[in-house]
């Protein structure tokens, strides 16, 4: 796991928006990047949690519901307005409720719901942020998708799947578009990470979570933490030739077909 004490400080003096900033992937990448010298915009549906996670880092809260289009905009508003700049977006926001199952179980509403809060809200925020962006002449963008973007699983969560391939693909498409006014769009594809998301999807169903877990050629679901330490590398100029990858921080699942025991 990486050890933010001891981080380089590669965006000193930039702004980084962070979306689903409260918990898991999204708070630790507030700290990681606020360890390397970013102000960060911590933006959450949940003021509670979105305001420790600003105060912890002496950043900026913004309440935004990121499925609503003028509350997006008004969030990277506040980014520029505050700091001067939007350097850095990770559009990390995302849900995976249980009603999300098989094709043949997932009502409607499911499907609508998680799409709206994994996708939409992505295509929001870059429609927002990439204005900024492009006066500036420069910018990275950082979306999350998920490994299962580019494998199927047998424990299916359809329309979560379908959400993360459709983030991977839109970053792709925004990535080769805007790359010769210096903005660069990836989509970070994490493997199952230890988050409060995944555990209390793994809480309600063990035999789920064994069978996930014996893929991972690591033998262990990645930490928050690791994937910070991703994030930190796209949004800063290490990784500057890096543009509408698909990044995978999955622990090599995507390239396993027999597991160590």
């Amino acid at each position: 796991m990486t050890d933010t004490t001891a981080v380089c400080r590669r965006l000193v003096g930039r702004t980084a928006v962070v979306t689903g900033a409260g918990s898991g992937i999204g708070l630790a990448t507030v700290r990681r990047l606020a360890a390397e010298g970013a102000h960060v915009v911590c933006a959450d549906v949940d003021a509670e949690r979105g305001e420790a996670a600003a105060a912890e880092v002496g950043g900026r809260y913004a309440h935004t519901d990121v499925t609503d289009a003028e509350q997006v905009e008004a969030l990277f508003r506040t980014a520029h307005d505050t700091y001067g700049s939007v350097d850095i977006a990770f559009n990390n926001a995302g849900i995976s409720p249980p009603d999300d199952d098989s094709i043949l179980t997932t009502g409607l509403d499911a499907w609508q719901r998680v799409q709206q809060t994994n996708l939409t809200s992505v295509y929001l925020c870059c429609k927002a942020v990439i204005p900024y962006m492009r006066r500036q002449g420069k910018g990275s963008i950082i979306n999350t998708a998920s490994f299962v973007a580019v494998m199927g699983a047998a424990t299916s969560q359809i329309s979560y799947t379908a959400s993360k391939g459709g983030v991977l693909a839109m970053s792709r498409e925004l990535g080769v578009q805007f790359a010769r006014e210096g903005i660069r769009v990836n989509a970070l594809c994490p493997g199952p990470v230890n988050t409060p998301l995944l555990k209390e999807l793994f809480a309600k169903d063990p035999e789920r979570a064994a069978r996930r877990l014996v893929h991972v050629p690591a033998g262990r679901f990645a930490e928050p933490e690791e994937i910070a330490a991703a994030v930190a590398f796209l949004a800063s100029d290490d990784s500057s030739f890096v543009n509408a990858a698909g990044f995978l921080v999955d622990g090599g699942i995507s390239g396993a077909y027999v597991t160590p025991l």
